[in-house]
């Protein structure tokens, strides 16, 4: 049979076979048929050391601002959700461990020999003139907040009585838990100091830590002009005392801080003071947003130290709250 190509009796070649007359090299000057894919050609030499690994110094990218080890540092600046103009998230003061005879939450007085107590402003009462409960953020002189205040009284009490009313102070740590209570008997008529030497007559407020064990008292004193106040323990048994200025300024116009100075039993030494700070003409007018400061030594029982707390907040019912309750009544 004859092909299609007009070569008799020829069958055709297999498929895939070089048809006669080719040449089974590669023509000249065309070289070798190139190499298996990913295999450096010929020439080229070997890859650069290091070459398809990151460079050196590169690694991981960057943390952002606020960022260390993949979380947000709370507090600083750039972490989300502290918008532009906003105050940082409150720093808490770490908690120290636990000391043998330490009352549990006291560890953190252990570190420290002055608190800062700020009462918060309250934009409500501000407006409408309606007495609330106060709070305040009690912060190490670093500004890291260790404890945080409020207050539980009776409705009707702080808009009749003003800051003659009586109050229970309780005082959470970090974790919400209550450490500390200050609290403080209402007496209708008392306050006034030459008859602090009457119980009725003296304001008076017991600090307990844990709660329901007293550790101490701060008592008002019987004085003739300037405030006077013992600290006890929890037997009375004076501790320290306390002498205030002879004449305490109350007005936006007294921009220099009140000492109250905290003495030996003697006298003869002073050991401390509690100090109410200037808060600003808009804060002094408008406001009863106090700021104290709490000095002592390092090495004072931290009973007393949570005593010395409780006499901030005696000290501000009874001189600094009296100006904003008689413009707000």
């Amino acid at each position: 049979m004859d092909d299609k190509s007009g070569q008799p009796g020829q069958p055709m070649q297999a498929f895939g076979q070089p048809q006669p007359g080719y040449q089974s090299q590669p023509q000249p000057g065309y070289g070798q048929p190139p190499q298996a894919y990913g295999q450096p050609q010929p020439g080229y030499g070997q890859p650069q050391p290091g070459y398809g690994q990151p460079q050196p110094g590169y690694g991981q990218p960057p943390a952002p601002p606020g960022y260390a080890g993949g979380q947000p540092i709370m507090g600083q600046p750039g972490v989300p959700g502290a918008l532009p103009g906003q105050p940082a998230p409150t720093q808490w003061m770490p908690a120290p461990q636990s000391i043998p005879g330490c009352p549990p939450g006291l560890e953190y007085l252990t570190q420290i020999d002055q608190l800062l107590v700020h009462q918060q402003v309250e934009l409500f009462e501000v407006f409408t003139n309606w007495e609330t409960s106060n709070r305040y953020q009690v912060k190490n002189s670093v500004g890291q907040q260790i404890y945080f205040a409020h207050e539980e009284s009776d409705v009707c009490q702080r808009q009749c009585c003003g800051p003659q009313r009586g109050f229970t102070m309780h005082i959470t740590d970090n974790m919400q838990q209550e450490v500390i209570r200050v609290s403080r008997e209402f007496k209708c008529c008392a306050g006034c100091c030459w008859c602090a030497n009457v119980d009725c007559c003296g304001f008076e407020v017991a600090v307990e830590a844990p709660v329901g064990q007293v550790v101490g008292y701060v008592r008002q004193a019987q004085s003739g002009w300037s405030p006077h106040y013992d600290i006890l323990n929890a037997n009375r048994e004076p501790v320290l005392k306390i002498r205030g200025p002879c004449c305490v300024c109350q007005g936006a116009c007294c921009t220099w801080d009140q000492n109250f100075n905290v003495m030996s039993t003697d006298l003869a030494n002073e050991v401390g003071k509690v100090s109410k700070q200037w808060s600003g003409f808009v804060k002094e007018i408008y406001t009863n947003a106090d700021n104290f400061g709490v000095s002592f030594p390092t090495d004072l029982d931290v009973k007393v130290k949570a005593t010395l707390l409780g006499a901030v907040f005696l000290i501000d019912f009874m001189f600094f709250e009296q100006p904003k309750n008689n413009n707000n009544h």
